[in-house]
Parts: structure tokens; sequence; C-alpha cells
């Protein structure tokens, strides 16, 4: 985050990462789908659900006090950095951030370990839930708030163990996730065997 973006409102800064990301003005909570683009002809993506749209704003606006990007590495990071830190009763943000963390294993593992260290030495909007106060805060009293505007803590061994203890977790659901439709396609054979 540059130092000109800290006195920012969080509400205007919101409105810089939308644009910045391509998003709608309102950051997509309305739309009843969400769109990961195209597989060829067919779209990928899932239902925008309410239990995504409750975490999303929360997630989106610790993007802005991360500063981490909106790219796959960023994805990874931002993933991270929300299962360290806590993701409260969330369950959709459970769920797409122990994803998001495989992917941040792949393509930049170094800076999901870096984002896993510096959520565990920092706070989540997760616990405290969304506000409309939340947008009149500017970005330097949210990054103060939530402990980051420090610099990242040398990784102590909780950090190593809870890491070890979720990278496992985050293995078996992706592996689950992976068994599903494999499982659903043997069904399927079988019935029509």
């Amino acid at each position: 985050m540059a130092s000109a973006d800290l006195g920012l409102t969080v509400g205007e800064a919101r409105t810089r990462y939308f644009e910045q990301a391509g998003f709608p003005p309102d950051g997509g909570y309305a739309a009843s789908f969400v769109s990961l683009g195209k597989l060829g002809p067919i779209p990928v993506g899932f239902p925008n659900s309410d239990s995504r749209r409750r975490a999303v704003v929360m997630h989106d606006l610790h993007h802005i006090a991360t500063g981490y990007e909106t790219s796959w590495a960023g994805e990874g990071e931002i993933s991270a950095w929300e299962i360290s830190a806590g993701c409260g009763r969330f369950a959709f943000a459970w769920f797409i951030n122990l994803q998001g963390m495989v992917m941040g294993w792949v393509v930049s593992p170094g800076r999901t370990w870096r984002a896993w260290v510096r959520g565990r030495h920092s706070r989540s909007l997760y616990a405290e839930g969304y506000s409309d106060a939340l947008l009149r805060e500017t970005v330097g009293e949210l990054r103060e708030r939530l402990g980051l505007d420090r610099p990242l803590p040398a990784a102590t061994f909780g950090d190593h163990t809870s890491y070890a203890f979720w990278c496992a977790v985050a293995a078996v659901h992706a592996l689950a996730l992976l068994a599903l439709p494999v499982a659903g396609l043997a069904l399927l054979v079988r019935a029509l065997a």
C-alpha cells in the first residue's frame, strides 16, 4: 500500500480497488453468479451465495488493508493471511481460502508463507464483521487497528506448526474437492452400465 493511499478513507480506497481490479462499482456483490471466465463456450464460476457476499465484503477490505493484489499470487497471499488471522464464523471464507492457499503454494510459495506469518501476528475483520463505519476510517487507521502497520516479524515455532497443520487441512480439502467429480463420474458410469 503506497503511503499516499494511507490517508484515503477505506470507502475511497475500495472504490479505487474495484476500478483497478475491473470489478463493477458495487464489487459484484449484487450479481447472482460469480464468473471466472469461460472454458471454451462453457461459463465457469459459481452462484453468488449470501454466505459468499458476507465474506467477500471483508475479503475486499482485507485486500485494501494488506495491499495484496487480485493476481493469482495475491489471492494466494490473502488466502493464507485470512486463514492465519482468522475467518471467524464465515464458512465461505474458510472454504475458498483453503483452495486459495493451495494455489498460493503453486504460484508463489514464499509470498504465501510470508503472508501466513503476517496473518498470525495481525487481526482480520471477520471477528468484528462489516459496518459502514469501516468505510469512514482511513486506510492507515485500519492497517494500524489490524496490526498491519508493522514490519513482518520473524517466524516463530507457532507460525511453523500452525502453517504445517493448515497446509495439511488445505491438502485434504483440495483432494476431497478433486475426488467429488471423479466419484460422481464413477457413479454415473456404473448407473449407465
